[in-house]
């Protein structure tokens, strides 16, 4: 598997190349973050490379959206809580500002956090958490990636 899957995120999960898809959902592919020093951070990636932000979507689109976003949410809450007692919630975000495609961002949240980040926005941790290794995604979170799938299917939409 070529390692060019993340110039192509969306491209890339079409082809079955991305190796951070959790699952194919209505409107797009749930996929683990590529750091992970809040375990269990997941995107959800719309699957048209084309749609840069919620409102290009036609307004089916956008439920459907918008739903698998609440999916995943869920799905992560669901795996956090069982995988880590100091869980407390999740937070989901729509930005857009640095990538140019629709995908929503999903953070668990945790009572361990540094207390002057606890409730604070993602955005404040230090930038070295976004590219130190060790919070790198790899092998060891194969059991948090499997944990989050099962609540996935556990949500398929009726």
């Amino acid at each position: 598997m070529a390692d060019d899957w993340r110039t192509d995120r969306i491209g890339s999960a079409l082809r079955g190349e991305n190796p951070t898809v959790l699952r194919r959902l209505t409107a797009g592919f749930a996929v683990i973050g590529d750091v992970q020093f809040l375990p269990g951070y997941s995107v959800l990636l719309a699957d048209d490379p084309r749609v840069e932000r919620l409102s290009d979507l036609p307004r089916d689109g956008r439920l459907a959206f918008l739903s698998d976003m609440d999916r995943l949410g869920e799905a992560v809450e669901r795996a956090s809580r069982r995988l880590d007692p100091a869980f407390r919630r999740v937070n989901l975000e729509i930005l857009g500002n640095t990538d140019g495609f629709l995908h929503a961002h999903v953070w668990p949240r945790f009572d361990w956090e540094p207390a002057g980040l606890v409730g604070r926005p993602v955005w404040l941790y230090p930038r070295d958490r976004w590219s130190d290794r060790r919070f790198a995604l790899g092998p060891r979170h194969d059991v948090l990636r499997a944990a989050i799938g099962e609540e996935l299917d556990l949500l398929r939409p009726a």
